[in-house]
């Protein structure tokens, strides 16, 4: 089954934001990450727009194609630490960190090791620059092999968690929890949250929808009192996902 965004609308401004407790910052969202987190193909913006409530905001700072070297190469990486210096004061901040799709290519410049020391060294600038970090496992991507997803994100997914454990960060397995769903679904129903109908990485605008509601009710079920009061619910969405039926 599948729904529209439109057809979403009602229930997503359903959530009340009045639920956030007068004396409590709303939070300001800073996303870091490759093409899957990005504007056109990730699930960044969708979770801007349909996860994030009322009187909360943020914005999408992800980058296609970027490594951890190349996010803060380009200048990313500082201007996202300079948006943190810009909303503390009014806001709590959050950054969510997930790289691994182009880290993981031969000519990255980015070893397994080198990729466990920048997502180490990016949590502990965001908590210097007076925010939370949020560590984010790989989006899987949707190439099937005899009926399952193939993990090819596994050895990014694990450092991930290495590096939470190690210095006791915010994190969500997305790399799991969409690989789950996807296994559950199936390739056919997979495809249908392709940004174009080869693409098995990259997501459509309902693909968008669909994981971004996976990042929110992760986090949710994660850390409760932190975010049940500033995102919104979609119990309908959610349950189907819950279910393994295709949305």
């Amino acid at each position: 089954m599948r729904f529209s965004i439109l057809a979403l609308i009602p229930v997503v401004l359903a959530a009340p934001a009045a639920l956030v407790a007068p004396d409590a910052k709303p939070v300001y969202w800073l996303l870091a990450g490759d093409s899957t987190t990005a504007p056109n193909g990730g699930w960044g913006d969708a979770f801007l727009s349909t996860i994030v409530a009322l009187g909360s905001t943020g914005h999408n700072r992800a980058k296609s194609g970027a490594t951890t070297k190349s996010f803060r190469d380009g200048g990313y990486w500082n201007s996202l630490l300079d948006g943190i210096k810009q909303y503390k004061n009014d806001y709590r901040v959050y950054v969510t960190i997930q790289f691994g799709h182009n880290d993981q290519k031969a000519n990255s410049g980015v070893n397994l090791a080198q990729f466990a020391t920048n997502l180490g060294v990016m949590t502990d600038e965001v908590v210097a620059a007076g925010a939370t970090p949020i560590l984010v496992s790989p989006l899987t991507r949707r190439t099937f092999k005899s009926g399952k997803v193939v993990e090819n994100l596994a050895n990014e997914t694990a450092i991930a968690a290495q590096v939470v454990k190690d210095k006791s960060r915010h994190y969500i397995d997305l790399n799991g929890a969409s690989t789950t769903y996807m296994n559950a679904v199936g390739q056919a129903a997979a495809d249908k949250y392709n940004l174009s109908p080869d693409d098995r990485t990259h997501l459509s605008v309902w693909g968008g929808v669909v994981f971004a509601r996976i990042v929110g009710d992760l986090l949710v079920a994660a850390y409760p009192d932190e975010f049940n009061a500033v995102t919104t619910a979609n119990a309908t969405l959610t349950a189907i996902i819950k279910a393994g039926k295709a949305a």
